[in-house]
């Protein structure tokens, strides 16, 4: 592909890991954040992934951050938004981007639940929306789901899938817009039945994560669950439905045992306790094992496709 100007909204977690993932596919990438401390802190986040997969240093010099929306987005053929996530802010987003770019501009929005069909509801060229929830962090994970929305032309699904497959992504055509897409519903459906264990005195939070690493989640970067139920046989599926699914959570709101933690301050790594208790040390480790861990993914994946 020849190299585009690309527009990012937002220089935070997941916007600068866009902007070096199209900065690598040798795109130029005009990054818009009006918070000074974000823009300050970019040189350095990039450098850390730089760092982290012994890019070409030469990548950086194709990203340019900027304090106001024109210049970053400034003939751009395609714009990522990396707002955070509330619908009036990204609404707001596109309605100030569909004044500044052209009606080809292709709009695109990371969200990781929020349909586009809703960011882009108050749009006039609806059929260049399209959503692109890119995984976190999107330098190193490769899943990338492409979701049309019900005004999405068939147009704008390719020409962004053909980006992010050139960028060396796996984008996946998600075709209905609903909450969550594919990828998080799977994932929340799986932490509602996790916590839902722990509240019933089933298991600790230790039991669940060392159940799904050396459990079935040591097979699943290899084996997706429909090619397992097929590998078992969809009768044996079925036998285990028939004794297993009526049992499952069936909460149509968040889980009581998380409301709690939440209202007790309990958040996590962050506060040094969520499910677990996190000590001096602990949490970095973690970040750090994880982040190692996609590193080799991805340089693998870069070694095998020979770019």
């Amino acid at each position: 592909m020849q190299p585009l100007k690309i527009g990012v909204v937002g220089a935070g977690l997941m916007g600068h890991g866009i902007a070096y993932l199209l900065a690598a596919a040798r795109h130029s990438v005009g990054i818009y954040d009006p918070s000074a401390e974000w823009r300050g802190s970019l040189p350095a986040r990039l450098k850390v992934a730089l760092d982290l997969l012994g890019d070409d240093p030469a990548l950086i010099g194709r990203i340019s951050a900027h304090d106001r929306m024109r210049p970053a987005m400034a003939d751009a053929a395609f714009v990522f938004e990396a707002a955070p996530e509330k619908l009036p802010l990204k609404q707001q987003i596109f309605a100030e981007l569909e004044a500044l770019v052209a009606p080809a501009t292709i709009l695109a929005s990371n969200s990781s639940a929020i349909p586009s069909t809703e960011i882009g509801l108050k749009l006039r060229h609806r059929d260049r929306v399209v959503g692109t929830h890119f995984w976190n962090p999107p330098h190193l994970v490769p899943l990338v789901e492409v979701i049309q929305n019900e005004k999405t032309s068939a147009d704008t699904v390719r020409k962004t899938m053909t980006l992010l497959r050139d960028a060396g992504r796996n984008p996946v055509h998600v075709k209905k817009d609903i909450p969550g897409f594919v990828g998080n519903r799977l994932q929340h459906a799986l932490k509602r039945e996790a916590i839902a264990l722990i509240a019933a005195g089933v298991c600790d939070a230790d039991t669940i994560d060392e159940v799904v690493k050396t459990g079935f989640g040591a097979r699943m970067a290899v084996l997706g669950p429909m090619e397992q139920s097929d590998l078992v046989g969809t009768d044996l599926t079925l036998d285990i439905q028939h004794v297993l699914i009526a049992d499952l959570d069936r909460s149509a709101e968040p889980t009581p045992y998380l409301k709690d933690l939440v209202a007790r301050g309990r958040l996590g790594m962050r506060t040094g306790e969520g499910f677990r208790r996190w000590g001096p040390g602990q949490a970095d480790a973690v970040r750090e094992r994880l982040r190692n861990f996609l590193a080799a993914q991805a340089k693998q994946k870069r070694d095998k496709s020979g770019s």
